[in-house]
């Protein structure tokens, strides 16, 4: 089954980190985001890929091809944002009239069976129970769990269900017409065309899918809800690397993600710390956090804290929200 993987987002949620950085290459657990997708469908025996890229796609791209040579890849650039709908349209030449596929979106982590959703005898859509559903897709279903309406972030909810990024479409052609009727009637939810429409017109006109209801979804959106991920998905490793380059007075709390270049003095990580390779930390308290690849953080005490890439740090405790290629000196 041929999987599409949309990542044109520019992740303004996530800012400043996502200026440099691709929100679905933002570290967590000690890996990208778009990792734990790939890995869990690899195993599920998924081989054929369709990314839509925008910004920063060539970051994507040289990711995908680095880390992942194995898998058949193809890339589409959504150069104009105009929604989901119309970045799912943009594959419409990769498929076969009756020819299944899956979407999953590139930003989330689904602790979920892939291989009980690839063999859903049903078209599913993934969904769970959130307590404010005005900021997703949700879904109506009956008694026997099939769906019977799907609202785009609807101001007034419907439902509590929430459209979670995960669609297994048994029948792509009624997928593509779906989606090329509101592309070309201009059908727009929120200024935007919308994959959520697509389906609503799907169910109209007779097609049905069932709720694949998931425990665990994690929306890696924002700093909070990044922050929560890692600590999640810590929580599910106790390792630690067998060796370190240079860790000396150095007392680490697992579960933690640290990779072995760092080099770590007179610190105290942990717990639930992500630190990215080749990165320098002396004289430091560091908790709940993500640290980035090439950084150096001095006399510092950091909780709740996303760093990224190359940055410096010198200075006192702070919560800080600090992107690729900064330095900041809080001695003064």
């Amino acid at each position: 089954m041929k999987v599409i993987i949309p990542v044109a987002g520019t992740g303004t949620r996530l800012r400043p980190h996502t200026y440099t950085q691709p929100k679905a290459l933002m570290p967590v657990a000690g890996k990208p985001i778009i990792s734990f997708m790939l890995d869990e469908l690899l195993r599920a025996g998924c081989i054929e890929f369709i990314f839509i890229t925008g910004y920063l796609g060539d970051k994507i791209r040289h990711y995908v091809e680095e880390q992942y040579p194995q898998i058949k890849a193809h890339y589409i650039e959504q150069k104009d944002r105009e929604g989901l709908g119309h970045a799912i349209w943009l594959a419409k030449d990769f498929f076969s009239p009756d020819e299944p596929l899956l979407i999953l979106l590139g930003d989330s982590v689904f602790d979920i069976d892939m291989k009980e959703v690839l063999n859903s005898k049903d078209s599913v859509l993934g969904v769970k129970k959130v307590e404010d559903p005005r900021g997703f897709g949700v879904a109506v279903a009956d008694e026997n769990d099939y769906i019977t309406r799907v609202v785009e972030k609807p101001n007034i909810p419907v439902s509590n269900q929430a459209l979670i990024g995960l669609y297994k479409i048994n029948n792509s052609i009624r997928l593509f017409d779906a989606l090329a009727y509101i592309v070309q009637h201009d059908v727009r939810t929120n200024q935007s065309i919308q994959l959520t429409d697509a389906l609503m017109h799907m169910i109209d006109k007779g097609e049905h899918f069932k709720a694949y209801r998931v425990n665990n979804w994690f929306d890696c959106g924002q700093k909070d809800s990044l922050l929560d991920t890692n600590t999640i998905l810590l929580r599910k490793r106790n390792d630690l690397p067998e060796s370190f380059q240079s860790v000396t007075n150095t007392i680490i709390i697992p579960p933690v993600a640290i990779d072995p270049t760092c080099i770590i003095n007179n610190a105290i990580i942990g717990p639930y710390v992500t630190v990215g390779e080749h990165t320098q930390i002396n004289d430091c308290i560091i908790r709940d956090s993500i640290i980035g690849s090439y950084s150096v953080i001095s006399n510092a005490m950091l909780h709740r804290s996303v760093i990224g890439n190359d940055a410096t740090i010198i200075g006192r405790s702070k919560s800080l929200n600090l992107g690729d290629d900064t330095e900041i000196d809080l001695r003064n």
